[in-house]
């Protein structure tokens, strides 16, 4: 029979409003000193875990390894399901893009960023960045976002904000 004492305890993490999947698992790794694979493991859905932080989402995760993976993390499925794309909705894994100016706002990675077909920020009307403004580096993907910096140069995302250019332009 299985006790409280048998069930890992873990720190809870509020998922953001729009936030990715990737972006929210990183927080909620660090925050409980897991790698990707100990959560894939503790959830019982393997190495799963490590895919959907680089939004490697094909196949799509299931709604099995969804309960699962909420039974873990203390979220809601829906609310999981809030951080992937939507039916049809195509994924763009690489490059991890970036509003600068919606980070310095609220710092964190949002799903809508990474849709195959968006190129700028919808409510700032700005082109979405790619790279660092400064050293040219790609951006990791989210789940490694811990200080909201250039993992190169350590440029503060929020900082890129004056150099990214208006759809306009």
């Amino acid at each position: 029979m299985e006790t409280v004492e048998d069930k890992p305890w873990f720190f809870q993490v509020e998922p953001l409003e729009g936030e990715s999947i990737s972006h929210f698992l990183g927080r909620f790794r660090r925050d409980n000193y897991l790698t990707p694979g100990e959560l894939g493991k503790l959830a019982g859905i393997g190495w799963v875990v490590g895919r959907w932080e680089k939004f490697y989402l094909n196949p799509f995760p299931t709604r099995q390894e969804l309960e699962a993976l909420a039974s873990i993390v203390g979220v809601e499925i829906e609310r999981l399901y809030q951080m992937l794309p939507s039916q049809g909705v195509v994924m763009q894994p690489k490059p991890i893009r970036l509003c600068a100016v919606c980070y310095a706002e609220n710092p964190y990675h949002r799903i809508e960023w990474q849709f195959k077909e968006r190129w700028r920020c919808d409510r700032h009307q700005l082109h979405l960045l790619t790279k660092c403004t400064n050293c040219k580096r790609p951006f990791p993907i989210p789940a490694l976002w811990v200080q909201g910096e250039c993992s190169h140069c350590l440029l503060p995302f929020a900082r890129m904000a004056k150099r990214q250019k208006s759809r306009r332009a």
